[in-house]
């Protein structure tokens, strides 16, 4: 598709704007001039979506087989609910941050001068 482009003043733009809106409308490119030197440019929108997207299945489908909604096994439960968060390291609090001044934790606090 080949598009034009107009190219107008301020005070014909105001003129003639419902014009210049459906010729944008059909694809055109407006460019808007003040004293010769271009400071807008008038084009259409993309058009958004009318309607909804369609839930439901897509073109990634799958199935959830029956044995998903079977409770978990006992052993399993009391394992998870009594069990040590991680057994490598069980009785001992693991650092979260960085110590100060690595790469990565925060930088140590300098003097003020």
């Amino acid at each position: 598709m080949f598009m034009t482009m107009i190219t107008v003043n301020i005070n014909e733009a105001k003129a003639k704007l419902s014009e210049y809106l459906d010729a944008a409308a059909n694809g055109e490119r407006i460019v808007i001039c003040k004293r010769n030197r271009p400071i807008a440019e008038l084009r259409a929108v993309e058009q958004t979506r009318a309607e909804p997207r369609p839930i439901g299945p897509g073109r990634h489908r799958f199935a959830v087989p029956d044995a998903f909604f079977d409770p978990m096994p006992d052993d399993f439960l009391e394992a998870f609910e009594s069990g040590a968060i991680d057994p490598e390291v069980a009785g001992h609090v693991r650092r979260v941050a960085e110590p100060a001044g690595s790469a990565y934790g925060p930088s140590p606090k300098r003097k003020r001068r």
